[in-house]
């Protein structure tokens, strides 16, 4: 039996670096000093890119212009444990996003009201046995040696769902990522799988996960919900394409 859903609709969009304006207009002067202090490109253009899909996708949400002006009114900051926090023309938001991005897409999933989330987006590539031996529970382990998920499916769909739980209890990788558990399998609705994750406290998170081609996408919260539901149709990561484009200019300083 499915879990009674109790929380809002989670809502999610992606965008590649591909879109990301080669201007930081829609950008507070704060927030584009912070990004132009990073010396290399790889840090500064994924951070770029992860703020403007957040914009974006907060103003999706709330149904505001995506304009430069209007976009500069959304300003994600960190929390003192380096959560980010929403605020709309200085006034903290009934929001609540996570943020993940990797080889060249972003994704930021918003919810609207109270409640942690997390969201992790991972390449489905090769991961060791010794990888999956230091992280892993031994019944995490387990499931990926069973070959019930192919063995790269299922390693980075674990950890997935790891980084997404911990940014539920806003610790991020300071804490063992042994400490919670992943479970796979369960309810299945639009596209998505159920997962949930079990902490060594007692806590269980409900969650999803999607494979998106080269990419598997996860999400957990505090509190049973549907799916996420894509901001943009046709979702744009059932067409994405990895790359780095980083790699072109590591150290690179963007003028803007």
């Amino acid at each position: 039996m499915p879990a009674e859903r109790t929380g809002a609709t989670p809502r999610y969009l992606a965008a590649p670096m591909a879109e990301l304006p080669d201007h930081d207009r829609w950008l507070t002067a704060a927030e584009s000093e912070r990004l132009q202090s990073f010396h290399y490109t790889k840090r500064r253009e994924e951070a770029r890119l992860g703020r403007w899909t957040a914009k974006r996708a907060l103003a999706r949400a709330l149904d505001v212009a995506e304009e430069a002006d209007a976009l500069r009114s959304l300003v994600i900051r960190n929390a003192s444990d380096g959560a980010p926090e929403v605020f709309v023309d200085d006034r903290p938001a009934p929001l609540r996003i996570s943020m993940t991005d990797r080889a060249d897409w972003a994704v930021c999933t918003v919810l609207e009201g109270a409640g942690e989330i997390g969201c992790d987006l991972e390449l489905v590539e090769h991961r060791t046995e010794a990888f999956v031996r230091d992280y892993f529970t031994e019944a995490e382990q387990r499931l990926c040696a069973s070959g019930t998920i192919e063995w790269a499916l299922c390693a980075n769909l674990v950890w997935s769902a790891k980084e997404s739980a911990l940014k539920v209890l806003r610790t991020g990788l300071r804490r063992d990522t042994r400490s919670v558990e992943v479970t796979v399998g369960g309810e299945v609705a639009a596209g998505w799988t159920g997962l949930r994750v079990s902490t060594v406290e007692g806590a269980t998170f409900p969650g999803w996960w999607r494979r998106f081609g080269a990419f598997v996408l996860t999400y957990v919260s505090e509190r049973p919900s549907g799916p996420p539901v894509s901001l943009a149709d046709p979702p744009p990561l059932e067409a994405a394409v990895p790359s780095h484009t980083w790699m072109l200019d590591p150290r690179r300083r963007a003028v803007r």
